[in-house]
């Protein structure tokens, strides 16, 4: 139950839902043990009229009065049993809620490293089928397992004193149907978790085929692919096949167990009616009431126990991430605003989960205004460079600083909103392509928006199509082209009017007059602005005010363009290959 103990603060935050829960379970329960009661006596009052007589009026008047008495309970039991639901369950969707809340936090706060060594489909199964589990024991579990209680110390005391030796007849099944259900459960438990498993196999499966449809296409191995989600369809049915079978034994349990005490109250209960030693024949009619009533609260205590091992095991999955460290944490919470100047000095990085050592004594400075190319080939740090700027790794070794202050001592989200990142992949969410932009600026107004589109040269293009700014994109912008996703990204970046603005090789997709177009348009809102561009072309770096080249995570040329060009090495030969293969075209 250690595992559990993470939940106590939802307790303790809905405890003035919950206790009042309690005492309505208390009164649903008194007011359902009434029901019996009530049942008997109208037999009781019919009997007593056979055998001895009287007057029939007294009897209907009797029979009335029980009759509403009865309907009144029902009614009252009913109610309670509705507020106990209302309370209890709808408390564990609170608690779901949080539960989830605080696992997408959780998730939001990791650093990128975390992702690399996780997949999506194990991070979706805890953020839902683990939390719905957990629910089930914040819900399901803590209502029937405080219901079975309250019914135990309330019915079964009133059973023993009315007739004790047949209460013990006929309670003999119910722990039997206990401890079937609990090993039934365990049972039932061990086979779910394995199709929970295929599920998410299915799952990151399925997601990864829809999000590279595109290449799955191009290659033409739809076939293949077919086959591979045809091997874990046909292994999660089998292993749902085998959950199945086990289950079809639940209820026929159930319903096995209730009719064998229901044959011991008939039994036994008639026997001793036969000799005397219960008074009349109601004491059956209301043990007969009695025992279906407990069969569920006493089935339950094996299923609440399989509820709690399932929801101890999901909620170990759960705390697993939420113990999961930030290896970028916010050092200050004081605002640190930034202005644009960015230093490296001697800065080394390694990746922690390929160990492949980025850049090597890295150093190099751009100030506020001034605009700064990076080159190199596949490889040498360039991206690295970029992400080092907006925190999303730490240095391994060296100072990276912003107007000389070093990066870990900026308020994260200082930093990150001084920042316009477009990175090599240009990811679009499913939505507008209005909102996509405004994902940048969320207050932006549409003027705004169709004034960045057009910096970015994608306005044409969006106001093709027949919805214009308000088309919906496909997952991960799969409705437009690979140039207009990186127009698009760029739009998106300029609206937050940010400090420093960072081109992660985001003009690879278009052709050389619309990348012209769009520098020359950056260049002018980009005046008083820090501007990094990572890129292979030399049309996109030759205006920037300085350019490094890197080789292998380090700098082995560095200056404008029109000096790099005139220096033999790696700069002048790409020059000359770039400008060859254009005259060419």
């Amino acid at each position: 139950m250690k595992e559990l103990k993470h939940l106590n603060k939802y307790f303790a935050k809905y405890k003035w839902r919950l206790i009042p829960g309690v005492f309505v379970v208390i009164a649903a329960r008194i007011f359902a043990i009434l029901v019996p009661k009530f049942s008997g006596d109208m037999i009781e009052y019919v009997e007593d009229y056979s055998k001895q007589g009287g007057n029939l009026e007294s009897l209907k008047d009797q029979l009335l009065l029980t009759l509403m008495l009865l309907l009144g309970a029902t009614l009252l039991s009913a109610f309670f049993t509705f507020l106990m639901r209302q309370m209890f369950i709808v408390v564990s969707r609170y608690m779901e809620a949080d539960l989830k809340n605080e696992v997408y936090d959780q998730y939001q706060e990791l650093s990128l490293s975390f992702y690399k060594k996780n997949r999506t489909g194990d991070l979706m199964s805890r953020i839902s089928e683990d939390v719905t589990k957990v629910r089930m024991y914040l819900g399901p579990a803590l209502m029937y397992g405080v219901t079975t209680i309250v019914l135990f110390l309330t019915v079964i005391p009133y059973m023993l004193y009315t007739a004790p030796s047949l209460t013990l007849w006929v309670l003999i099944p119910l722990p039997i149907l206990s401890v079937a259900i609990y090993f039934l459960s365990r049972l039932i438990h061990k086979r779910s978790t394995v199709v929970q498993q295929y599920l998410a196999h299915l799952s990151t499966f399925t997601q990864e085929s829809f999000s590279g449809i595109g290449v799955i296409k191009a290659y033409g191995i739809e076939h293949q692919t077919f086959t591979g989600f045809d091997k874990l369809s046909e292994g999660s049915k089998n292993k749902n096949l085998d959950l199945v079978r086990v289950q079809a034994f639940f209820i026929p349990l159930i319903v096995a167990l209730i009719g064998v005490s229901n044959l011991l109250v008939i039994y036994v209960g008639g026997k001793q009616y036969i000799n005397g030693t219960i008074p009349d024949l109601g004491v059956i009619v209301e043990f007969l009431i009695y025992v279906n009533m407990l069969t569920w609260p006493v089935a339950s205590v094996g299923w609440i126990t399989s509820l709690v091992q399932q929801a101890e095991a999901s909620q170990k999955r759960i705390n697993e991430f939420l113990k999961e460290e930030p290896e970028i944490k916010n050092n200050t919470i004081k605002e640190t605003p930034v202005k644009g100047n960015i230093r490296f000095d001697n800065v080394s990085f390694t990746y922690d989960d390929t160990n492949i050592t980025a850049l090597k004594n890295v150093s190099f400075s751009v100030n506020n205004g001034e605009t700064l190319a990076i080159i190199g080939k596949t490889g040498s740090g360039k991206s690295t460079i970029l992400e080092l700027i907006g925190r999303l790794y730490d240095v391994s070794s060296g100072t990276l600083s912003i107007d000389g202050t070093p990066i870990d001592q900026l308020n994260i989200n200082n930093l990150r909103k001084a920042i316009g990142y477009v990175p090599q992949d240009s990811f679009l969410f499913s939505d507008t392509i209005l909102e996509n932009i405004k994902f940048g600026k969320a207050e932006a107004t549409r003027e705004e928006v169709e004034e960045v589109a057009k910096i970015a040269v994608v306005h044409d293009n969006i106001i093709d199509f027949s919805k214009g700014y308000d088309t919906i994109l496909g997952e991960r912008g799969i409705t437009l082209s690979g140039g207009q996703k990186q127009r698009v990204s760029i739009a998106r970046a300029i609206i937050k009017d940010p400090k420093i603005l960072l081109f992660d090789d985001s003009l690879s997709a278009v052709d050389t007059e619309t990348e012209e177009q769009i520098l020359n348009h950056i260049h002018h809102v980009a005046g008083d602005k820090t501007t990094l561009i990572v890129s292979h072309r030399i049309s996109s770096a030759k205006n920037a005010d300085r350019i490094i080249i890197l080789e292998e995570g380090q700098v082995i040329q560095e200056g404008s363009h029109a000096t790099l060009i005139a220096e033999p090495g790696y700069y002048q030969e790409l020059y000359r290959k770039q400008l060859e293969e254009k005259e060419m075209d």
